[in-house]
């Protein structure tokens, strides 16, 4: 029998685009906090920081685990707010909605 294939997040992913992840997913102030190097605490850019990941095996080792990690659980995305003009459709009260629009046994009683 053949074992279950791993599947590997690094695979074809360069520094680079590592690091624009973190990035834009964390900002440079977040992804200092998380990962506590001067590259990304004091003036922080991508071209520093990937001279300084590529010659620090450690550095980018915690790089590449932060990145496995965001990679495999993606942000939820909010739900959908109402228009600022009022409230949601079904926000509205049944008593406010014309009255072929609600079902006879859902009418309020005359």
């Amino acid at each position: 029998m053949t074992e279950p294939h791993k599947v590997d997040h690094l695979h074809g992913v360069t520094l680079k685009a590592m690091l624009e992840h973190l990035v834009e997913r964390y900002g440079w102030d977040g992804l200092g906090k998380r990962i506590e190097i001067r590259c990304f605490t004091h003036d922080p850019s991508i071209n520093s920081s990937l001279k300084f990941l590529r010659k620090t095996p450690w550095a980018r080792d915690k790089v590449e685990s932060l990145y496995v990690h965001s990679a495999s659980h993606p942000r939820k995305t909010k739900a959908a707010v109402p228009p600022a003009d009022g409230p949601a459709p079904d926000a509205l009260a049944p008593d406010a909605l014309p009255p072929d629009a609600l079902p006879p046994d859902a009418l309020p009683p005359s």
